[in-house]
């Protein structure tokens, strides 16, 4: 593998930002996969949620 050094001007055009705004996007997306599951669980009636890793949740009457 060859390394060759970045200019000045390619230098001065890294933007640090994107694993910021990645992070966000992840949070942003657990967040709302999270809203869902509460809501299926106590809101409705019986419902029945299995995630990955073995764990289950029975909510009913």
């Amino acid at each position: 593998m060859y390394l060759t050094p970045m200019s000045e001007d390619e230098l001065n055009s890294v933007r640090p930002g994107e694993a910021l705004t990645l992070t966000t996007v992840f949070v942003i997306f657990t967040v709302v996969i999270l809203t869902i599951v509460a809501y299926r669980l106590f809101l409705s009636g019986d419902s029945k949620i299995t995630l990955p890793g073995g764990y289950k949740f029975e909510w009913g009457k």
